[in-house]
């Protein structure tokens, strides 16, 4: 059995639809077109931080109780996406490079304090990339919650000067003249807030999480750097 005041309400969206202009139409598809945009980026980005998180407590876990800076590294395994392991493997690999300098295979005991600012470089640009790639893509969101309400407010108002100027060419200022109108140009300003709502809620979340995660890796860089010199820094 169908529901009278659903089919009252799709008849009412079918009845604006009808009404509404070819601008309003082309706003609306690409409003539909952005919108498909904004929730795969909300999904792959919470699905990315997500797990960023989940690996960078697996990889410190794993880490943290090690009593030499090298011992995860020797074990030569991949942990993908994990930006502290990133941030860890461009580290030990700079410090390795400099303790086996002229010596082969060999890792010497000690580096000069020269030596040791070129590492800590080094991890402070593994740690700038690493939050760009979670920062990566943000700005799609960004667009759709400043953009999608003015092209729907566009719409909006191109539709009800369509409609004031059918009133005048007519001569008569009636409601049958002007509501199927006014409703129709009301329509884009509905869509550009659909997806400009949750657009905003899920920036504002992703942006957080983004905020976190970076002084979480800024944290791990600064422990990392402090590691390598209680270990392996010459005293001048």
């Amino acid at each position: 059995m169908n529901d009278p005041i659903c089919l009252f309400a799709e008849t009412q969206l079918q009845f604006v639809w009808r009404q509404a202009t070819v601008e309003a139409r082309f706003i609306i598809f690409f409003l539909a077109i952005m919108s498909i945009f904004a929730w795969y980026m909300m999904v792959s980005k919470g699905l990315q931080m997500r797990r960023a998180k989940v690996l960078n407590q697996h990889f410190e876990s794993e880490f943290r109780p090690q009593k030499n800076v090298f011992v995860v590294y020797d074990r030569h395994f991949d942990i993908s996406g994990c930006p502290m392991f990133a941030v860890y493997q461009e580290g030990c690999g700079a410090l390795d490079a400099r303790l086996k300098h002229g010596n082969g295979e060999t890792r010497g005991k000690l580096i000069s304090l020269k030596s040791m600012e070129h590492i800590k470089r080094t991890v402070e640009g593994a740690v700038a990339r690493e939050s760009l790639k979670l920062e990566s893509g943000l700005i799609l969101l960004a667009i759709a919650v400043s953009g999608s309400p003015f092209l729907g407010l566009l719409g909006t108002v191109w539709g009800v000067m369509d409609t004031f100027a059918r009133v005048g060419q007519l001569g008569r200022a009636d409601l049958p003249t002007m509501a199927p109108g006014v409703s129709a140009a009301l329509i884009t300003t509905v869509a550009g807030l659909l997806v400009a709502i949750p657009s905003m809620i899920a920036y504002n979340w992703l942006v957080h999480t983004l905020r976190v995660q970076t002084v979480e890796l800024d944290n791990f860089a600064q422990d990392l750097v402090s590691r390598m010199e209680s270990e392996y820094l010459k005293e001048e």
